[in-house]
């Protein structure tokens, strides 16, 4: 198995075991950080896969000089041939056969090289993908906590006796409405004596007048 493959592996295995982990108190902390190495994970496999086209590259080069090199020696046996000169015959044939069979062994390991390079750069992708991924699911339960928070301080305020806040009435909006309506019933009891303060004084005023 290649280097990108078990790199690939490692992070999916990795990240579901990551997601399986329920009981962790800051999962969003701890995403942050996996993506973190992930893609510096992902960067490092970058620079083999970079390395693996310069391969390419220099094995081509080679093939390309051997070529010119066959191509050469194959002119010198047609030039030794025709000065019948034999050991000059068997020296350039022998030299056109060393470089047949280089070049042979090089577009061999081209053709490999080729393949391999497709199949990494291919996981290579697969393994950006996967960083994003990841990076949507942060979004995702980062917008799942700020619900959580959101809930937890709403429920703080509705309904405090649920989390134990019996005793913080005073930011709630049942000690709102508690006031309130203290509020309103002392108001209307000081309207109330007011009107009969009112209602007297008017008694007495009439009383006078007679």
């Amino acid at each position: 198995m290649g280097l990108l493959q078990r790199l690939k592996y490692t992070i999916e295995a990795d990240l579901n075991h990551f997601f399986d982990k329920k009981e962790e108190k800051n999962p969003i902390s701890m995403l942050n950080q996996y993506i973190r190495e992930a893609e510096k994970q992902t960067e490092d496999t970058g620079k083999y896969l970079e390395r693996q086209g310069q391969l390419k590259q220099k094995l081509e080069k080679e093939y390309e000089q051997a070529n010119e090199m066959f191509n050469k020696r194959q002119a010198q046996v047609d030039l030794a041939e025709a000065s019948a000169e034999q050991d000059l015959i068997d020296f350039a044939t022998e030299e056109k056969n060393a470089y047949a069979t280089r070049m042979t062994t090089l577009q061999n390991s081209i053709d490999q090289v080729t393949n391999e390079l497709f199949g990494l750069e291919r996981k290579y992708e697969e393994m950006k993908h996967k960083i994003k991924d990841m990076k949507v699911r942060q979004l995702q339960l980062m917008g799942k906590e700020n619900v959580v928070r959101a809930h937890t301080q709403m429920d703080r305020i509705l309904d405090p006796e649920s989390n134990g806040k019996q005793n913080e009435r005073l930011d709630t909006f049942e000690s709102m409405e508690d006031y309130i309506n203290r509020l309103g019933s002392k108001i209307e009891k000081e309207h109330e004596v007011t009107s009969m303060e009112q209602r007297l004084a008017t008694l007495e005023k009439e009383k006078n007048n007679f």
